[in-house]
């Protein structure tokens, strides 16, 4: 008995010594080539006045909002924070994730389970008429009772290393749910910034539409008062009555706008549409950004961006499933044993003569399944390819995205210069077009096209405020900044390296290449 189990003991170490490896492809993170740094300026342009300068050798992406210098939106990102919904939704993703992986790490562990069992048993008396099983005082019972008190063990040994796979997938799987996490908030907090600074802009622009109102009604007044001492005519007075009216009627819509801003950001903090119409209602300058914006180099982006971190993660996820695939087309080799107590009475259960036990190993050898098993390679092996061009299509997508914000915010900036020139110069227009009026000197149509000049670029010069810091939100999402100041309940994802990935393998190399 002592040499079978010395004989199986040597099967087992020698099938070890000759095959015990980790087939499929070692995953290695792939090499992208970016530029060394952004494009300094769009053809044609450059900094003017007194503009914001972008810094590439300085990053500063955490807690990027602040740098606006708003308590209230600093607040309100606070809030999101904690209470977002689809953050939640995203946590619990991740939950999911970590759950998994601790069902697949499981499995390289050996499986104990204990059952407890009672029968009771009676064999045909017809087919035993004579002999040992008749039931007479010689035989054996026709009928008994059977107690049974074991604990069974199994133990798949990873020979080829396919639960070793399957570890590091679920292991990736989880990674790419730490980065889709802060994917989420990356946008959260740009989604609470934009509309916030939407709405600021929408107030001022409702009172830069006030007083138009106010100038225009007064203008109103001062031509019925012309046309009762002569100098105006009737065609002057409906003239101005429709500016006054066209102007009241421009308030509805900006109302109706701020309102729809303050419903989108109470939904992002997680409560109902109203919850922050008190809160928000009154009006607040809109913020701006500073003169000094550090946007660091484009490798900082492939560190720090939670997609392209994410894609990475999933390609790291694809490239080991091509193991565990291969891994199924070797054999299978696992330990079983069982221990326990068994007798037809309780009386003597636990004594020694009860004890049983078996103990054995099992092979499992794939032979014919119709190429089922290297189709199942290939799927994989595809899954890889996607995933690999999938994670370049995400990094030419998020470089493209940050060289867009660049140039719209720079640009936008030069816009905004411009407009305050036309805003001061049609001011001065309207002044002098209302002093001659008054004198007689001009008809009212001078004073009608200089006001409406003057209400069109202060209008425009209001929505270029806010859409310079719009632009500007939309650069820090694009750059990915805003979830380095969360801490992360995990740190599976933290020791993936900067440059990131792995090419595919061909189908040949990994089944014929040294595990």
């Amino acid at each position: 008995m002592k040499q079978d189990y010395t004989i199986a003991l040597m099967v087992f170490s020698g099938v070890f010594g000759l095959f015990g490896c980790t087939v499929g492809p070692d995953y290695t993170p792939p090499e992208v080539s970016v530029s060394s740094t952004y494009e300094r300026h769009p053809p044609g342009t450059a900094n003017v006045g007194n503009t914001s300068t972008l810094d590439p050798n300085v990053s500063q992406m955490t807690q990027w909002w602040t740098t606006l210098q708003d308590p209230i939106l600093n607040d309100l990102v606070g809030r999101a924070v904690n209470s977002n919904i689809d953050l939640k939704i995203a946590e619990s993703r991740l939950r999911e994730a970590r759950a998994r992986l601790a069902i697949v790490s499981g499995t390289r562990f050996p499986q104990i389970d204990f059952t407890s069992e009672y029968s009771r048993e009676q064999i045909s008396h017809t087919a035993y008429p004579t002999g040992p099983l008749a039931g007479d005082e010689s035989g054996i019972p026709l009928r008994w009772n059977l107690y049974d008190l074991a604990f069974d063990a199994s133990w798949e040994l990873d020979v080829f290393g396919g639960i070793k796979r399957n570890i590091e997938a679920a292991q990736a799987d989880m990674g790419a749910m730490i980065e889709n996490r802060r994917d989420v908030l990356v946008s959260v907090t740009a989604e609470v910034a934009r509309n916030y600074v939407e709405l600021r802009g929408l107030q001022h622009e409702y009172q830069i539409a006030q007083q138009n109102l106010a100038v225009r009604q007064q203008t109103l007044e001062l031509i019925i008062e012309q046309k009762n001492k002569g100098t105006a005519t009737q065609l002057d007075i409906d003239r101005a009555a429709a500016q006054v009216s066209a102007t009241k009627a421009v308030l509805p819509s900006l109302q109706q706008r701020q309102w729809q801003a303050m419903h989108r950001l109470a939904v992002l903090l997680g409560t109902g549409p109203e919850a922050l119409i008190d809160e928000l209602s009154p009006a607040a300058p809109i913020p701006v950004p500073p003169l000094h914006i550090g946007i660091g180099l484009p490798s900082d982006l492939l560190r720090r961006r939670p997609d392209i971190r994410r894609a990475e993660r999933l390609l790291a996820a694809s490239t080991a499933r091509i193991g565990g695939a291969v891994a199924d087309m070797f054999p299978r080799f696992s330990l079983t044993g069982s221990v326990g107590l068994q007798s037809s009475n309780t009386n003597n259960l636990f004594e020694g003569g009860s004890g049983t036990y078996l103990f054995g190993p099992s092979l499992n050898l794939p032979i014919f399944n119709a190429g089922k098993l290297r189709a199942i390679v290939n799927v994989r092996t595809a899954q890889q390819e996607q995933s690999l061009m999938q994670y370049q299509q995400t990094v030419l997508t998020a470089l493209r995205e940050v060289e867009d914000a660049i140039v719209a915010f720079r640009l936008e900036q030069q816009r905004r210069q411009f407009l305050q020139e036309t805003v001061a110069s049609n001011l001065e227009a309207e002044e002098l077009a209302e002093h001659l009026y008054r004198k007689g000197l001009t008809d009212y149509l001078t004073v009608l096209d200089a006001q409406r000049s003057l209400y069109r670029s202060q209008e425009m010069l209001a929505v270029c405020d806010s859409q310079v810091t719009l632009n500007l939100i939309v650069l820090y999402k694009a750059l990915g900044g805003g979830w380095e100041s969360q801490p992360s309940s995990d740190k599976a994802s933290e020791t993936m390296p900067p440059t990131m990935a792995s090419h595919s393998v061909p189908l040949k190399t990994i089944l014929d290449g040294t595990p």
